[in-house]
């Protein structure tokens, strides 16, 4: 099988984009860990495949897959690539697109600078629908770990996140408890791992784990949990600048009901073939 793809990166967390619209794709977990694959393969963090939307309302629908070759609900530094992959394959002329993925519609505008905003919808804060063993819903959550405490606070974004504050996001151990926390049974579908030092109401630093990944240079799903569960705890403002290893993202979240919106950019790499 010989696959087109774009690389194309959100902040350094970088993807293989594919249009499964104009070509024919099929894909297995090992087909997508090839892909993945910094040595032998295109290198990625995620793979992206764009396809015909099965929702009449949608204009699109994209599939998400983690290097392991699971797939994932949702990817908001995807969905910004997203955005600009489909203009510039000229799929779409639209600066403003509903999506579908698994995780629910997505709504993304791109402005005239090719920076995309993505309306990431309402965070879920409930447990269950999370999901994460917890009795009843609450601000922070005690986690045992290896028969240590710590303390987290749960959030989905269409896919789970665990936030756990720092002092010094240089010295916090990403490479050691990330791992421990994703595959926590509290958490059923395993969980992206955030580490989170604010510095002011409106600026915070943050590093994440992503389950299935790794660390990662940005996740945009995991700076929107992150400002959701800094703001639960009334931490920050609605408006909050992440500073993340590859670059900022804008987080917007008013309150309870309302959607979190990210802003950032998206840019491409380059555009192959790769014969798998």
């Amino acid at each position: 099988m010989r696959l087109k793809f774009t690389k194309m990166h959100g902040l350094g967390n970088d993807f293989v984009m594919l249009d499964g619209i104009s070509q024919r794709i099929k894909l297995s977990p090992d087909k997508i860990r090839r892909l993945a694959d910094r040595h032998l393969g295109v290198g990625c963090d995620q793979v992206l495949l764009v396809e015909a939307p099965r929702n009449p309302d949608a204009d699109f629908r994209y599939r998400i897959f983690n290097a392991d070759g699971s797939e994932v609900e949702n990817c908001g530094n995807g969905a910004r690539c997203f955005a600009r992959f489909v203009r510039e394959r000229r799929l779409t002329g639209k600066r403003d697109l509903l999506v579908e993925t698994t995780g629910g519609l997505l709504q993304l505008q791109m402005d005239e600078r090719d920076r995309v905003s993505v309306d990431m919808g309402a965070p879920i804060l409930e447990p269950a629908d999370i999901p994460f063993d917890a009795d009843r819903r609450a601000e922070t959550y005690p986690l045992d770990v290896d028969g240590e405490t710590f303390i987290i606070g749960a959030v989905s974004m269409g896919n789970p996140h665990a936030v756990m504050l720092v002092d010094d996001i240089g010295a916090a151990p990403v490479d050691v408890l990330g791992p421990r926390i994703e595959n926590h049974p509290r958490f059923p579908n395993r969980v992206n791992v955030g580490f989170l030092q604010i510095e002011s109401r409106d600026r915070a630093s943050l590093r994440v784990f992503e389950r299935g990944v790794g660390e990662t240079r940005a996740c945009g799903t995991g700076a929107c949990a992150a400002v959701v569960s800094a703001r639960v705890r009334e931490l920050v403002d609605d408006k909050v600048t992440v500073t993340l290893p590859g670059g900022e993202l804008t987080i917007h979240w008013s309150g309870p009901g309302e959607p979190v919106t990210m802003t950032g950019p998206a840019t491409t790499v380059y555009h192959g073939q790769i014969l798998l």
